[in-house]
Parts: structure tokens; sequence; C-alpha cells
């Protein structure tokens, strides 16, 4: 259905006729539209007996599953709801500087379709040639959604950095792609699962040196694969990129950044460790003591165990003297990356159980983060909320988006009863119950290190300013206002000054805006009231990786 929205939008863009008709706004409410009944269609298709172990398509470059298809039903209703409100908070937060007009939005809607569309491909791809295309197809549009803003120099820059190095990363994949072929001889994820597993049996057993040539390779060409994606999310040590990236980037592009891109990255790797079978433990057979799947499964796990390690350390230590907030931002998700990838290296049902119930609520608590941010943006200030110091006071002018705000910063401190505080229980659980003592301690202490930045925009927001502070606050709010009068109408600002006398620009919050917001808001907070709807699915998904 998305293949086909694409051919028609190409289409009624191409002919002057309809593309003086169709404003950016009828484009992107119409894609949102798409995404969202996708995604119903795509829940009406998850059969769980039907599908069993998967279900083969086009030649088995896909490979249609019960986690795969639950994933992209959440991913399209995601992306659905993120590009609803699109174009009126482009229009309202560009009103100042770096103004898109109708043509650019219209066509970086397509980009976003083609993205997604990438992503989509991605968290079913079985095949190394369908892999590689389904990155590269996320990967250009999100290098010139960066770019959203053409006249801003950090935009522009941002963008190039992330070209550069998402390009070295893609280099990376194809080269262990290459390496992975030249290696088995196939492209196919199922071959090369039954390859291994042949090799591995034999290996212990043979002292011929063709196996272990075999596996040397396979293991050196998987580990490449892991590491190009692991730079692509940015994950510890491989993450340098991405505060100058979020930071520069417009924040309604950092939204799509930090969420959407990981969710399929994170489901193939979901994809490679489940089946290569990791284990962190010995297996007796006879008189011989070997590893499950001895080579290639150890040494993934290895490089899982460090980047979560780094990740957790990296992300949280790093984090505590950001004086930006997308970077801030940032080094946070890091630090939540180091928990997901530590529930994936355990491979048990429970840890991937965490590991699914993880992704769902970062990806929730997130989007409805940057939603606030974007509102509270274009609501006060009208230009990008760069500085934490930026969000002093906003509690007395706008309580209820602070309030919202707060939610969001307790659950991802993982702070009681919010729903961020029972995905970092599960992992915690899974790792204790499987032996990973020390990084259980480490992960709880970095967990308390990272609460301390997010508290620490809770204590701004209900911050008094300094006198001199209102007096400067003043002055360039009256400035701003003079030198932006005429392109401010009526009906949509009104200037006022609140308790402590500052001059604020007040922008209405758009229907849309704020209702998801608020059902997000509530998802946070309430859902210790009725965990099962979302755990039970978690953890039938999960079950049906070991017992299908």
């Amino acid at each position: 259905m998305i293949f086909i929205t694409i051919l028609i939008l190409i289409v009624a863009k191409a002919l002057p006729v309809l593309n003086t008709n169709i404003s950016s706004v009828h484009f992107f409410r119409i894609i949102s539209i798409v995404f969202i009944v996708t995604g119903f269609l795509s829940f009406n298709t998850l059969y769980l007996e039907t599908i069993g172990t998967g279900i083969g398509i086009y030649s088995g470059l896909f490979h249609v599953t019960q986690i795969s298809q639950f994933i992209e039903t959440f991913f399209y209703l995601i992306v659905g709801l993120l590009l609803i409100g699109w174009p009126q908070i482009i229009t309202k937060v560009n009103k100042v500087k770096y103004y898109l007009t109708d043509k650019y939005s219209t066509d970086y809607s397509l980009i976003i379709l083609f993205s997604s569309l990438g992503s989509s491909l991605l968290i079913s791809s079985y095949d190394l040639i369908s892999l590689y295309l389904s990155i590269e197809l996320q990967s250009f549009g999100l290098y010139v959604l960066s770019t959203l803003y053409r006249n801003s120099e950090s935009s522009t820059k941002s963008g190039l950095k992330y070209f550069l190095l998402g390009g070295l990363s893609s280099a990376i994949i194809l080269l262990g792609s290459g390496i992975v072929y030249s290696y088995t001889g196939t492209t196919s994820f199922e071959s090369i699962y039954l390859l291994n597993s042949i090799n591995d049996l034999s290996f212990p057993l043979s002292s011929l040196g063709g196996t272990e040539y075999f596996l040397q390779g396979l293991t050196l060409g998987l580990l490449l694969i892991f590491i190009g994606f692991l730079f692509k999310i940015a994950a510890a040590p491989l993450h340098n990129w991405s505060p100058d990236v979020y930071d520069g980037t417009p924040t309604i592009v950092t939204m799509y950044l930090t969420i959407l891109p990981k969710i399929a990255i994170f489901m193939f790797l979901l994809e490679i460790t489940t089946h290569f079978g990791i284990s962190h433990g010995p297996l007796n057979i006879g008189s011989f003591e070997i590893y499950t799947s001895f080579l290639v499964e150890s040494s993934i796990y290895k490089l899982l165990l460090i980047t979560s390690i780094s990740s957790l350390i990296i992300g949280s230590v790093l984090g505590l003297s950001q004086v930006k907030i997308k970077r801030l931002l940032a080094y946070s998700t890091i630090s939540h990356i180091g928990f997901i990838l530590l529930a994936l290296l355990i491979n048990t049902e429970q840890s991937i159980d965490s590991f699914l119930f993880y992704i769902l609520q970062y990806t929730i608590t997130n989007l409805n983060l940057f939603l606030i941010i974007l509102a509270l943006t274009y609501t006060h200030k009208m230009n990008n909320l760069n500085y934490i110091s930026d969000l002093k006071n906003l509690f007395f002018s706008n309580p209820l988006l602070s309030l919202c705000l707060c939610v969001c910063l307790f659950s991802m401190a993982g702070i009681p009863p919010l729903i961020g505080f029972f995905s970092k229980q599960f992992v915690l659980y899974a790792a204790i119950q499987n032996g990973f003592y020390l990084t259980a301690i480490l992960a709880i202490i970095v967990s308390v290190i990272s609460a301390s930045y997010y508290l620490k925009i809770v204590k701004l927001l209900i911050s008094e300013n300094e006198t001199f502070t209102k007096i400067e606050s003043i002055t360039e709010n009256e400035n701003e206002n003079e030198a932006n009068s005429s392109d401010l109408t009526s009906s949509s600002l009104s200037a006022n000054k609140d308790s402590y006398g500052v001059l604020s620009l007040i922008i209405e919050l758009t229907n849309v805006h704020s209702f998801i917001i608020s059902t997000l808001t509530l998802i946070l907070l309430l859902f210790f009231i009725k965990p099962s709807l979302i755990l039970n699915s978690t953890q039938l998904l999960s079950l049906s990786l070991f017992y299908t």
C-alpha cells in the first residue's frame, strides 16, 4: 500500500494540473492517513497460527514473522501520528527563520514516505541484497531530511556530516556482506544459518582446517555488518556523530531520527542474534566442552556486551556536561541503547520480552518528549530551543506542557510507577536471572547518574529567573516582537506578560498536536493500571521465537 501511494503521489507531483491544486498540507495528511490505515491492515493480517515460524515472500528476499508483523503495525501507527501535525508545526516553527515554501514541504513529505518504506522493508529483510537496499532506501531519505532548513548553516553542516559518516557505515555493511557471500556462496540468511550450524557441529570434532577457515570468514563478515548497524544506531563507542547531527538538524527531523530508523535496525539485529543462538555459557557434549555456535556467536556476543557497557557508561556520564537540550537527549538515547543491547545479548525468552517492551516504551516516550519540545518552541519563542536554560521558568507560563514534559523525563529516568521504570526493571531482572550481576549493578548506577540530568531540567522548569535575566528577556522579546510584527497575524499570535512581567509570544497549540501529547502522556502515566495490554503481546512474541 505504501509503494502504491508513492507511485500515485509521484504522478500527482509530476502533473502540473494536479500539482498546483494539491498543497503540502494535503500531501502530509494523505500520507499520514495512508500510514494509519496500513497499520490497521497490518494488524488485521496478524494471524499467529497461520504465520507460524514465518512466511517467505518475493523469492525469500523477505521473511514475514509474528514479530515483524507486529512491529510493522506499531511502526506504521507511530509514523502516522508523527506526520499528522507536521505541516502546522513546520509553518509555526519556521515563521521567523528558515521558512520552507509549500513546494519544498511537498518534496519532503515524499522523502519521508520513501525513508519509512525502507525501514518497513528492513524489518522483514531475509537476504543480504534486500538488507542493503532497505538500509540505503531508509538512509538516503534521512540524509536529505537532515538538511530540512536549507538556509541554516548548522542544518546543512549536520546533514553533510550525517551523509559522510552514514556512507561510511553503509560501506562497512557492504564489505561485511561481500565477505559473507564470498565464504558461503549465498545471500540468503536461511542458507547462511544452515551452513553455520552444520560447520559449527563439525568444527570441534574435526582436525580439518577448512571448517575453521569458513567460520573465521563468516565471523568477520557478520561482525562488520553488526558494526555498521551499531554505527547507524549510534551505539558507543561509535556514537560521536549523533550529538552533533541531532543538535544541528531541525527538531522535527531529530524526532524522526531518534525513533524510527532505530526500530528497524533493532529488529534486524534481533533476527540475527536469535537465529545464531547466542549463548554465554559452555555446552558439554561428551568429553568436549564447546560453546553453542562456537566462533560466530561468541564473537557477536562479545561485541554486543562491549557496546552495551560502553553505551551505558558514555551515555550517562557525558550527558552530565551538556548544556544543549538536543545534545543531552542524544546522550540519553545512547544510554537507552545500552539497555536495549543488554536485553538483546542475553537472548532468553524473558530478555527478548524486555527487549521488545523497552523498544515500545522508548518510542512512545521519545515521541512525546519531542512533540512537547516542539510545542514549547512555537508557543513561546518561535525558534529552536537550543539550550537547556531556555526551559527556565516555563512552568509558570505553560504549566500543562511543563507537567507533560516532567512526566516524560521521569519515565526516561525510570521513576515508578511510570512505564520507563518497568522497562528498566524487566531488563535488569533478566540480566540478574542469567548471571549478569556486574552488568546489572553498572546499569543501576548509570541509571541514577542519568536521572540527575533529567532532574536538572525539571528544576529549571520551575526555577525563578533573576532580576537582570527578566530585564534582558523583556528587551529581547520586545525587539523580536517589533522585528517580526509584519509576519505575525493577530489571529494566531498575542503578546502577553506573565506574572513576572516578561513579554512572551503566545501561539495557539493545534488541536491534533495537543491531542497526541495528552494521549501519549496518559499512556506513560496509567500503564501500571492495565499493563497486560502490552506485556501479553510482547510475551507472546518472545515465546514465538523459541517455541514455534
